[in-house]
């Protein structure tokens, strides 16, 4: 147990927040506890990176971030028929709604937009089945799978991936480059300093509290943060702050070059965290 970690708190990820599997290569307990926060490790998805080894090879080649950027934006679009949908079996006749334009950006968009809406369930449910943390804030409360909200929760996420051109699999293809960019980028580094407005610290699930400044917290399993405090400032009364593993990271500014011009967002996976106030702002 770290020396920081009050008397009597566990560092694991607690059972109700977690599935019994996922599909990479740490067990949710871990990569949802307060230990990885500290101590983190590479996340890898199952089978993501020797399916596209090729592509990775290649951008290897590519000194310049904004080349690799275009690079993966092709990439995608060539990989998912994303120009093409009728070449992924998308037949228009057919269908009263173009789910065909449901991809990686459009997600990322939505969500930047309405972090409860359509796309959030998607992007929420992702992080469920891959690193097996579940959603704890949709719309509400989901602690409690038998209620009216959880259930509205589950037929969002399905109605957003019915019928859509393997939207996981562009995000899992979208993490796994936004890790391979970190490790490019900042080599060595582990944690960013970022920050979270909010206008209830017990909108969270509290595990413990340290001192007056600081809380252990379980974050939803997908959250925006942001560097600039003042810009977290606009979000709530309290401005949380906490270092945050790059390998939680699933997206940050000008990852994508000439995509979601503006926005500011780091999105983070969520477990358990410890945050302090930051004070910093007058």
């Amino acid at each position: 147990m770290d020396e920081h970690t009050p008397s009597g708190m566990k560092e694991s990820l607690p059972g109700y927040a977690r599935l019994a599997i996922n599909r990479c290569n740490l067990p949710p307990a871990i990569v949802g506890g307060l230990t990885f926060q500290r101590h983190p490790a590479p996340l890898v998805l199952d089978g993501v990176e020797a399916f596209h080894g090729e592509f990775f090879a290649r951008l290897d080649e590519v000194a310049d971030a904004g080349q690799r950027g275009e690079l993966f934006k092709s990439f995608m679009t060539a990989s998912f028929f994303l120009d093409q949908p009728e070449e992924a079996g998308f037949a228009a006749q057919r269908s009263a709604r173009k789910r065909h334009k449901a991809d990686y950006l459009r997600l990322l968009r939505g969500w930047l937009f309405d972090s409860e809406g359509k796309e959030a369930a998607i992007l929420k449910g992702w992080v469920e089945s891959r690193f097996g943390l579940l959603p704890r804030c949709h719309h509400g409360p989901l602690g409690d799978f038998s209620s009216d909200n959880y259930q509205a929760y589950l037929q969002e996420k399905t109605q957003g991936l019915y019928n859509t051109n393997a939207l996981e699999a562009q995000i899992d293809l979208l993490y796994t480059y936004c890790q391979y960019e970190l490790a490019r980028r900042y080599p060595g580094r582990t944690h960013f300093t970022l920050y979270r407005g909010t206008n209830r610290i017990d909108y969270y699930d509290i595990l413990a509290h340290p001192d007056k400044r600081s809380w252990i917290l379980l974050l939803n399993n997908l959250n925006s943060f942001s560097d600039n405090p003042e810009r977290a400032d606009e979000f709530g009364d309290y401005v949380l702050r906490g270092q945050i593993p790059l390998a939680k990271l699933l997206y940050f500014p000008g990852l994508l070059p000439n995509a979601l011009r503006g926005e500011q967002e780091y999105l983070v996976i969520g477990g358990v965290y410890r945050v302090e106030r930051y004070l910093g702002i007058v």
